[in-house]
């Protein structure tokens, strides 16, 4: 079997340690070349006890880096779901190494979310047949309270020449944009659903991400004169919204009933729940932030939507 060693060099040349012999803490680190008398090197931070890693431990180390599903990920979870601000608060205090960090767990919880919008097949938006129209429009003439025409009727012809009109300092900086919108007006119902389901999920989750520092921005404005640094209000931005994420996936899979409305509930006080918890404000001084807040994030987020799919409508050909 071959042996290896570390010269003053640093460099690997056949010697005196055995591949058997790896969990033995060696006198050198085999990275690095440096002196090492612990279990960690103490110049660039490799284990020193070596050993052929298993399957197991691959997988292991797969899990952990993209999911971190370890004892940190349940901590993580419990304060994040059922204790509004808790989590941000640990992480203000200097308590970070036993929670995963905000980043990735936003982005963990946001990328199951998007997956699961996709895997249970949910409708973005939904054109409205002919028949479907008619029918709405035969129920509004007869006076029903729920009949709304929602979508074209009929498709326009491939020959029927250019409709849209577009404002000229638009039509300027964008020239392919009406004919793109001419196009997408000349589809079928099942292609638009799909052009614009298509954009969505290619789009939106950048779209979402792009929010947060904004809704962090809306924070900031909110709490002048408190002495908050704006990354203290990104890395609030990150855990309400990952919670978010994580109660409008079980909306997805919940069936109607009680135990779905009660999510909701939780999911409108959740918010004020946690910004009272990590700002201190009054009661009054939390809900009138808390309106406005809701208000300047519901707008930015159907603005940036609407620009996700009219991105996708755009890139139509």
């Amino acid at each position: 079997m071959q042996r290896f060693t570390f010269t003053a060099d640093s460099s690997l040349k056949p010697a005196t340690i055995e591949a058997a012999g790896h969990h033995d803490v060696p006198s050198n680190c085999r990275n690095c070349g440096a002196a090492v008398s612990g279990h960690y090197c103490a110049q660039c931070g490799q284990e020193t006890r070596l050993h052929m890693p298993s399957l197991g431990e691959f997988v292991h180390e797969f899990v952990g880096h993209y999911v971190a599903v370890e004892g940190r990920l349940w901590g993580s979870l419990g304060r994040l779901l059922f204790r509004p601000g808790a989590l941000t608060n640990e992480y203000l205090a200097g308590r970070r190494r036993r929670y995963v960090e905000p980043l990735r767990l936003y982005l963990s919880l946001s990328i199951l979310f998007f997956a699961l919008m996709k895997f249970t097949a949910t409708d973005v938006v939904h054109f409205n047949t002919k028949k479907e129209a008619d029918g709405k429009a035969v129920a509004a003439q007869q006076g029903k309270p729920d009949a709304m025409i929602i979508g074209d009727a009929d498709d326009l012809p491939e020959d029927m020449p250019h409709h849209t009109t577009l404002p000229a300092p638009l039509e300027e900086l964008a020239p392919g944009l009406r004919q793109s919108i001419d196009h997408f007006d000349r589809l079928s119902k099942e292609q638009k659903s799909e052009v614009i389901r298509a954009s969505f999920f290619r789009y939106a989750p950048y779209a979402m991400f792009c929010l947060m520092p904004l809704f962090a921005l809306y924070l900031k404005l909110l709490y002048l004169g408190t002495g908050r640094r704006y990354g203290e209000h990104v890395l609030f931005a990150l855990h309400t919204n990952a919670f978010a994420f994580v109660l409008f996936g079980a909306f997805l899979l919940m069936p109607e009933g009680f135990l779905k409305f009660a999510l909701f509930c939780w999911l409108l006080a959740y918010l004020p729940w946690a910004m009272k918890r990590v700002y201190g404000k009054s009661r009054w001084g939390t809900a009138w932030r808390w309106f406005l807040l809701v208000g300047l994030h519901t707008l930015s987020l159907a603005i940036a939507i609407v620009i996700a799919l009219g991105l996708g409508i755009a890139t139509t050909h």
